[in-house]
């Protein structure tokens, strides 16, 4: 297979809106702040995911925060990232996950990684 057989081309249009809906439909059932409304965003392949912050332990004020930004990776694998609010940066934490596996780990999300 050659190098670009393995990466999945950049979803758009109908395709992109699928995923968006996808993602969000699959963020109802999680287990953290159920009560707020995390919103996803396209940013060109990857989507990144905000919600306002409950804990208030990064924003006292409650406004959106990052949570996660799903980036896609080889043979329809995905990285799941977590945002560091100190440094402003995205922490890998999981790597070359199937799409549901990675829904699962930020739904459920045991250790905080996700949902501050």
């Amino acid at each position: 297979m050659s190098p670009a057989a393995a990466f999945m081309p950049v979803p758009s249009g109908q395709v992109l809106d699928l995923m968006q809906h996808r993602l969000q439909r699959a963020l109802r059932e999680r287990l953290r702040y159920r009560y707020v409304k995390p919103v996803v965003r396209a940013q060109g392949d990857n989507f990144r995911i905000q919600s306002p912050c409950c804990s208030r332990n990064v924003d006292p004020q409650g406004g959106m925060i990052d949570i996660a930004l799903l980036v896609p990776q080889a043979c329809g694998h995905w990285s799941l990232c977590a945002r560091d609010h100190a440094s402003g940066t995205w922490i890998t934490r999981f790597d070359n996950q199937p799409l549901d596996a990675a829904l699962e780990l930020l739904c459920v999300d045991t250790e905080r990684q996700f949902w501050p």
